[in-house]
């Protein structure tokens, strides 16, 4: 019997507002910096890309890149984009 599983993506489990803040501040409390970045991306995805390209003036693609396993975005950047995801940079 073979046994078929499917990949996890959190992106799944991003439904409301309120698991979106929980997961961002659950991030925010561990620091790490990657992390962060990751969850970000993922909360980008959950929304929309495109939404959060109209509401940050960056390009979509340039957003994909932010996200990319490895990258290293400005800080500028990661401000702009957790401003507009509505989940701000605070402890």
């Amino acid at each position: 019997m073979t046994i078929t599983t499917k990949r996890f993506d959190i992106t799944n489990y991003l439904t409301d507002e309120d698991s979106i803040r929980e997961y961002f501040r659950q991030v925010l409390a561990d620091g790490d910096s990657e992390e962060i970045v990751r969850a970000l991306g993922h909360i980008a995805r959950a929304r929309g890309m495109a939404q959060l390209a109209a509401d940050t003036g960056l390009g979509r693609e340039s957003l994909y890149k932010t996200f990319a396993e490895g990258s290293h975005p400005r800080f500028d950047t990661i401000l702009r984009v957790s401003r507009a995801l509505g989940v701000p940079l605070t402890v």
